[in-house]
């Protein structure tokens, strides 16, 4: 059973939330570094209310079991990814036949995604993911350098 978000000490929604902002911090840094206007402040605060909203929808199970009831918490987790689907969408922009800061939106994607998973508490899942991340980020741009196609 879920133990209910009030009941948890204040250590553990603290790690949850932590988590969140500093992976949505580290992954608006680096498109702050590449000069993207979302970058600090909305990946972090993308990645901390997805982890917010987790943790309340899990709570919420938890209680609402806990009186007989019955409820999914992933019909949150559903909802959630669907409006973060919509405000990365909007980052994104056609100028010329050129289709701009596809990259930006699915690093939003992934700040809510690393929210999600903290607010679940699935720590090991975020440690791998963020790691693929910045390979993916950070690698692929050092390979540009050398050649690599250099696209969005």
């Amino acid at each position: 059973m879920l133990p209910d978000a009030t009941a948890l000490p204040l250590s553990e929604i603290l790690l949850r939330l932590g988590a969140a902002t500093l992976c949505g911090l580290l992954l608006g840094f680096e498109r702050e570094l590449r000069g993207k206007d979302a970058g600090l402040k909305t990946h972090s605060l993308v990645s901390l209310s997805s982890a917010l909203i987790t943790a309340s929808a899990l709570s919420m199970y938890a209680d609402v079991r806990a009186h007989g009831g019955d409820a999914d918490p992933l019909r949150v987790i559903q909802g959630l990814a669907q409006a973060i689907g919509f405000i990365a969408a909007g980052t994104i922009f056609v100028a010329q036949r050129d289709v701009k800061n596809l990259t930006t939106a699915a690093s939003i994607w992934l700040a809510a995604s690393a929210g999600i998973v903290a607010g679940a508490a699935q720590f090991k899942l975020l440690a791998v993911a963020m790691g693929f991340a910045f390979a993916v980020l950070i690698l692929l741009k050092i390979l540009e350098r050398y050649g690599l196609s250099k696209r969005d």
